[in-house]
């Protein structure tokens, strides 16, 4: 069954890549896209191609990782027979509280949770996702690749991941099936399946630009790095479309890249998306 599970997955996978252009309004691949999630429906036996054209009807999520023996699609423990069978991978189990199909994940960077300190009050807006240490004013970085695996390395030394290099490889994964620069010099690279937590967003600005397209004519300044569990796949879409709605205006990416003090680049941040991202 493994290889009908990395089908599903790759299927999955551009489904909601599909979904981001759309959430993005770039419309320029959407065509290739939908084919290509056609085609590796199409391409799948008759009764899981049945099963799959039923589940993309209700739900973006058609498959899931097995994390600590919880299904992460819905967060119920799972019986150990179920997790086991999983394991056997003879053939494809559901979860018997959310019906998405289950899998093992290993080998795939993990997001680290850091428990709340007492007496610290729950955070709010886009402090739910990051934090000041994450933001970067000034990249080091000279190109793409660079800059990703500068935030990607970031995240690993303040404690919110796991495995950066992991995390690297991923994220230039994803950039090869379809880029995630967007207009106004914005990139928004990302990595799903980081298992373990919650969503992970850093951020890095670049004034003078790195290329992030193949055309090189619209350099990125303002890089929106995440890792995000699958389950918050769905989210990651609404935060996406806040933070592109805040910084497709200029005047907030000209505040945004101001200051190279990593406190007030954060502070600036928390007041532009408090209305938007909540």
């Amino acid at each position: 069954m493994l290889p009908i599970f990395n089908h599903l997955i790759q299927l999955q996978e551009l489904s909601l890549i599909r979904t981001e252009q759309k959430t993005q309004r770039k419309g320029e691949r959407l065509d290739e896209l939908t084919a290509a999630v056609n085609e590796l429906t199409r391409m799948l036996p008759p009764d899981v191609q049945a099963l799959v054209t039923r589940m993309q009807a209700r739900d973006p999520l058609l498959i899931v990782p097995v994390s600590n023996n919880i299904c992460v699609g819905c967060g119920m423990k799972l019986p150990t027979s179920v997790v086991q069978t999983v394991r056997q991978a003879k053939h494809l189990q559901p979860c018997p509280v959310c019906n998405r199909i289950l899998y093992i994940s290993e080998g795939a960077p993990r997001r680290i949770m850091k428990p709340m300190k007492p007496g610290e009050t729950p955070k709010s807006g886009i402090a739910r996702f990051s934090d000041q240490t994450l933001v970067i004013p000034r990249l080091k970085a000279m190109d793409r690749d660079g800059a990703i695996a500068e935030l990607a390395r970031k995240m690993q030394s303040e404690g919110f991941v796991d495995d950066a290099n992991k995390l690297i490889e991923a994220a230039l994964k994803r950039e090869a099936i379809v880029g995630t620069a967007v207009d106004h010099g914005i990139a928004f690279p990302h990595v799903r399946g980081v298992e373990g937590g919650g969503l992970a967003l850093a951020l890095g600005i670049t004034p003078k630009g790195v290329r992030f397209d193949q055309s090189g004519h619209n350099p990125t300044k303002i890089i929106f790095f995440a890792a995000i569990p699958t389950a918050a796949s769905a989210f990651y879409l609404k935060l996406l479309a806040g933070l592109a709605e805040t910084f497709y205006d200029e005047e907030s990416r000209k505040l945004l890249m101001a200051d190279e003090s990593p406190d007030k680049v954060w502070k600036i941040l928390l007041k532009l998306t408090k209305k938007r991202i909540t």
